[in-house]
């Protein structure tokens, strides 16, 4: 499995190559369909598995890569659902002040919190993108 590039610059996953064409699947739409290899270059740098991953959501490939345990997924789903919330408030929860500063330098990093002031105190709210992937996980939102 390679990740390959048409000349159209649409990215595929490379599922079997023969001696004329390749059968490829575009990540995003689950198609699939046979190209002339001449047409096909790889995709240097990039993981199949990442290409792969394209089926998912960009929204929620961030939550979900950015929570790497249900604590993180919590925290972030409790600033989305308070709304812009101040630091001292997070501080009431289970985590340490350092696991909890290093979670929202995660977020931050993922693009899925932003810093604001919050009564004049420094806060966190959720982006669009966090939204957006959280509404998707969660059945009744």
């Amino acid at each position: 499995m390679r990740t390959v590039r048409d000349e159209d610059g649409t990215v595929y996953v490379l599922r079997k190559e023969s001696g004329e064409s390749s059968l490829v699947e575009d990540p995003e739409t689950g198609e699939r369909r046979h190209l002339p290899n001449e047409e096909l270059e790889p995709v240097d740098g990039e993981s199949p598995l990442a290409t792969a991953s394209r089926a998912v959501p960009e929204a929620v490939r961030a939550v979900v890569t950015a929570t790497h345990d249900e604590r993180a997924l919590g925290l972030l789903l409790e600033i989305d659902a308070r709304g812009p919330v101040d630091v001292r408030s997070l501080m009431g929860y289970d985590l340490c002040e350092s696991d909890l500063h290093g979670l929202l330098a995660e977020f931050r990093a993922a693009g899925l919190v932003v810093e604001t002031d919050v009564a004049g105190a420094r806060g966190y709210e959720t982006t669009e993108l966090a939204s957006t992937g959280l509404d998707a996980l969660v059945a009744e939102r």
